[in-house]
C-alpha cells in the first residue's frame, strides 16, 4: 500500500501563512485543523457550525454517513472573520442555516472541490513546498500530528471516520469507539492541533457564529 505524503508542522504553517485571502486560509485551516475532506469543506452550511458545543456536523459525507468533528477555537475565529466579509448577494433570500459557508459563483451553488484544489496548490507553491501533495494531505497530516502529540488513535479514527477497530493490547481487549462519544467525551484533544495566526490577523469580537448579522456587504 502506498503511504500518503505528510506535511510537517513547519510546512503546514508556511502553507497557511501563504494562503493569502481569508477565505482560502479558513478553508485550508478546516482541512488541517479539523481533518475534513475537500467535499466536506465546500459543502459546509452555517447550521453545521455548533459554536456552543465546539463541534462541526458533517452531514451525509463519504458512505452517506454523518459525524461530528472538533471545532478548534482558532478555526471558529477564522470562520467568524470570514462571515463578516463573505459575499451575500446570492443568498439574501435563503434561510441563515441553509447558507453555504463558501458560496460559488452561481446562485445557490457552493465552491467546487476543483476550485479548492487549485487554491491549495497555489498556496503550496507560494510556500515553497515541492512535495507532490494534495489537499487530502492536510487530512493525513492532521491525523499524523495528533498521533505524534499523544492523542489516542481511537479518537483519531473516530474523528476521521476511518475503521474504528483497535487491536487488543496487554491491558485492553479489542473494542470499538463510537464517533459521538469520541468527540464529546474528551475535549483534551481539541488543543492538540495548533494553527498559526493569519498574516494581519484580526480576531472578531462578535458573539456566537449562528447569531451573526447576515446583512454583510460584498467585499
Amino acid at each position: 500500500m502506498k503511504l500518503p505524503l505528510i506535511l510537517s508542522a513547519d510546512e503546514v504553517e508556511r502553507l497557511l501563512v501563504m494562503a493569502g485571502k481569508l477565505k482560502v486560509h479558513a478553508m485550508l485551516a478546516l482541512g488541517y485543523g479539523c481533518g475534513l475532506r475537500a467535499g466536506e469543506i465546500v459543502r459546509l452550511k452555517v447550521a453545521d457550525i455548533d459554536s456552543a458545543q465546539m463541534i462541526i456536523r458533517i452531514v451525509q459525507s463519504k458512505g452517506r454517513k454523518d459525524r461530528h468533528v472538533m471545532l478548534p477555537q482558532e478555526v471558529l475565529s477564522l470562520l467568524r472573520e470570514w462571515w463578516k466579509v463573505r459575499p451575500s448577494r446570492y443568498d439574501a433570500d435563503v434561510p441563515l442555516g441553509d447558507r453555504w459557508l463558501f458560496p460559488g459563483q452561481r446562485r445557490g451553488e457552493h465552491l467546487t472541490t476543483r476550485q479548492l484544489s487549485r487554491l491549495f496548490h497555489a498556496a503550496a507553491k507560494a510556500a515553497g513546498i515541492t512535495k507532490r501533495v494534495s489537499l487530502h494531505s492536510l487530512r493525513h497530516s492532521f491525523a499524523t500530528h495528533l498521533l505524534e502529540g499523544g492523542t489516542d488513535i481511537r479518537y483519531i479514527q473516530a474523528l476521521l471516520e476511518t475503521a474504528t477497530y483497535c487491536s487488543p493490547t496487554q491491558d485492553r481487549e479489542a473494542d470499538h469507539v463510537s464517533v459521538p462519544s469520541a468527540v464529546r467525551g474528551d475535549r483534551a484533544h481539541y488543543k492538540a492541533i495548533r494553527l498559526p495566526r493569519r498574516r494581519g490577523d484580526i480576531h472578531s469580537a462578535i458573539g456566537r457564529f449562528d447569531g451573526m448579522d447576515t446583512g454583510v456587504d460584498d467585499r
